[in-house]
């Protein structure tokens, strides 16, 4: 027990340790801020801000009008640096899903399978905002906000109905598998649509198909090798590399949209 809980604390702090917030660091951002709330975060012009900004910001915790800030200090930095190192601002590592998929592996109750089971829900739906982001958001972003309010309703009634009614198993994997469906058919639909123009994509379809590929593993029973790893233990291990690969895939659909972006912002 003392064991397993030193263990808990150390991937706890792991966790607190990591960090994807090299932007907020930089000194143009932080003068800035400083400038910004000097003038805008503060009085009339803070009640101005608030009073036009959509409730979806207000409802995350976006309270100050520092969003503008971000791209200002992108834009201040070299080109090259820009490319290479572009900055994240306020950034977290989302570890969630894993951490609680660990912590329930490790000491099985029904608050630690509760929060295996909504965080992998999360992680789904999550997936598929990215993808109606990148589908469809930088062209109507408006369509994406009301998509996301969807989302988050959708998310909310299931772990509701699983919390407070009856924790139904059946009804938990028939709803993973339907929203883990449109997941596939979407981001497959995207990319065998932009191969041609975008060869990057073919990583987020390797993906995709590996992860369908590897959840069979979920469907099989087998006595574990060396009486450690069985199919669902080899699952988890298996997902780790295929997420490097789609890291990579958003790194360079990151530099493809920011190559994008300065074309147009050369021509305005």
């Amino acid at each position: 027990m003392a064991g397993r809980a030193a263990r808990l604390v150390l991937l706890a702090g792991a966790a607190a340790l990591a960090s994807g917030s090299q932007g907020d660091r930089e000194p143009v951002y932080r003068d800035c801020v400083l400038q910004c709330e000097e003038q805008n975060c503060s009085g009339g012009a803070l009640n101005h801000f608030r009073s036009r900004q959509p409730i979806y910001m207000s409802l995350a915790g976006n309270p100050h009008p520092h969003g503008k800030l971000m791209w200002v200090t992108s834009w201040s930095l070299p080109p090259r640096r820009r490319k290479s190192q572009r900055p994240q601002f306020h950034g977290k590592v989302s570890l969630n899903a894993w951490f609680w998929s660990t912590v329930f592996h490790t000491r099985d109750t029904d608050l630690t399978e509760k929060m295996d089971y909504f965080c992998a829900s999360t992680v789904i739906l999550h997936s598929i905002y990215l993808c109606c982001v990148r589908t469809v958001g930088l062209q109507h972003p408006a369509v994406v906000s009301a998509f996301r309010a969807l989302l988050l309703l959708m998310l909310t009634v299931h772990v509701s109905y699983l919390s407070l009614i009856r924790f139904d198993y059946g009804y938990n994997l028939v709803a993973n598998m339907a929203i883990g469906l449109v997941n596939v058919v979407w981001w497959l639909a995207w990319c065998l649509w932009n191969q041609q123009r975008l060869p990057h994509v073919r990583k987020c379809m390797v993906v995709v198909l590996l992860l369908q590929g590897l959840s069979l593993l979920e469907l099989l029973d087998f006595p574990p090798l060396f009486w450690v790893l069985d199919a669902h233990a080899i699952w988890h291990i298996s997902t780790i590399p295929v997420h490097v690969l789609f890291f990579s895939f958003l790194e360079d659909d990151s530099l493809y949209l920011l190559k994008e972006s300065e074309a147009k912002f050369k021509l305005d």
